[in-house]
């Protein structure tokens, strides 16, 4: 049951838990502030900031929640239905808190819903390939 719970879960209570300031400072923008610089080779330094993790994390787990998509059962259906109540979930937050008009909470809510709309189509494209003819495999 704990494989059916939608990973994109994660980057939601994060940014709620940064935005609702129980982390990091309240009096300016959280996802602005630079958790890691590296001088490069030329010269210059690269750095990323919270908001910029916070979308990498979400990339990487969509990747895992594609991964998961690709198995077949009931389970799938369920981790479907669940991935989708947490887009709901992105978009009323979207829409009506304030703290959440903000684009790294966007791009979350976008990754969420390639989540969902991948997760259907390679569900649906798999059940189509797992069709046995004659009883046999």
């Amino acid at each position: 049951m704990l494989t059916n719970v939608p990973l994109m879960i994660v980057p939601f209570i994060t940014y709620n838990i940064v935005a609702l300031g129980f982390i990091g400072d309240t009096s300016s923008d959280p996802w602005q502030v630079i958790v890691l610089s590296v001088p490069m080779l030329s010269g210059a330094t690269w750095s990323m900031q919270l908001g910029d993790l916070m979308v990498t994390l979400g990339l990487l787990l969509l990747f895992f929640e594609i991964m998961k998509a690709t198995r077949i059962g009931a389970d799938s259906i369920i981790d479907h239905l669940l991935s989708t109540f947490v887009l709901i979930a992105f978009i009323v937050e979207f829409l009506l808190v304030e703290s959440a008009a903000h684009a790294v909470f966007f791009i979350l809510m976008v990754i969420t819903f390639v989540d969902v709309i991948a997760g259907f189509s390679v569900s649906i494209r798999s059940a189509t390939r797992d069709v046995t003819l004659g009883g046999r495999l």
